[in-house]
């Protein structure tokens, strides 16, 4: 069973809204590939032994007082858990739900209708990837999808973990979606969901957007970009690799970013604004952010 190093943190002070933001920013360097708190902290989970271990010195240097503890976690012991609480979730018309819960929400679907279109019900497998649903980056993303289409677009998910956002994509009619993640586990993961919700025309790839956009266009046959492409990653990652990731974008296309808060707008939005990209549309939802970018 594959098993994920984390980082296990409690916090001894109050609880502060901003404070897992600012330790996924510390540690960014170390390649974080998802986070979940709880009550008393956070856990933090990494690619290997050797990234975690280098990400513990750093959040013990930011939060002296806190207790971290190393962990190799199974995947199939947060999936458990992940089931224990996870229900349905309705996010504009769309109904994203874990596998045990599909009757629940096809109740929801289609604002309940006696028939409800299986095309706004998203069923997502829960695993170490961002993006159940579930998450208010996810949602964020999946609201400005919807206000802004993508029928017979080209459409880009850069860190796809889950998928949720490519098979969003192609069922609103998008003519063709490339998913992209770093890590094969997620791409495994994300695979299971295209096949579990019967979509097509969905490609899954390795790639890695901080060495560059080239390569991937190349790969994919998209040298003018693509018209629609998420960037659901980090804050830390959107500001540093802002022109890899404008240079996915077609002239005339739209980017939509997340998984950052609001502290962090402006450098968000000033580092796209220096490759050429205007805010358009922003949501919020608690401390998160996503804006829509044009070009």
């Amino acid at each position: 069973m594959r098993t994920y190093p984390a980082l296990d943190i409690t916090f001894t002070d109050a609880a502060d809204d901003d404070r897992s933001a600012f330790v996924l920013a510390a540690v960014d360097d170390c390649g974080p590939i998802a986070a979940e708190e709880h009550a008393m902290g956070m856990r933090v989970f990494f690619e290997s032994d050797e990234a975690r271990d280098a990400a513990r010195p750093i959040v013990q240097a930011a939060f002296p007082a806190a207790t971290i503890t190393a962990e190799a976690v199974p995947d199939e012991d947060w999936a458990e858990r992940s089931q224990a609480s996870l229900r349905p979730v309705r996010v504009g018309r769309f109904v994203v739900s874990p596998p045990w819960a599909v009757d629940e929400a096809r109740t929801m679907a289609d604002d309940g209708a006696d028939d409800p279109d299986p095309a706004w019900l998203l069923v997502i497998q829960p695993s170490m990837g961002f993006g159940t649903g579930h998450h208010q980056s996810t949602r964020l993303c999946l609201r400005l999808l919807q206000q802004r289409g993508c029928t017979d677009a080209d459409v880009l998910d850069i860190g796809t973990g889950s998928a949720v956002l490519a098979i969003a994509a192609r069922r609103l009619g998008a003519r063709r979606v490339v998913a992209v993640d770093v890590d094969r586990d997620a791409l495994t993961s994300a695979a299971e969901n295209v096949e579990l919700n019967q979509v097509d025309e969905v490609v899954l790839d390795v790639a890695d957007i901080t060495q560059g956009a080239a390569p991937l266009l190349a790969r994919h046959d998209s040298p003018a970009g693509f018209d629609r492409v998420f960037a659901n990653i980090t804050g830390a990652m959107l500001q540093r690799h802002a022109a890899a990731v404008a240079a996915t974008v077609a002239s005339g296309g739209l980017l939509i970013t997340s998984g950052f808060q609001t502290h962090e707008r402006d450098d968000v939005a000033a580092a796209f604004g220096a490759v050429g990209f205007t805010p358009i549309e922003q949501g919020e939802e608690d401390t998160w952010m996503a804006i829509a970018f044009g070009r």
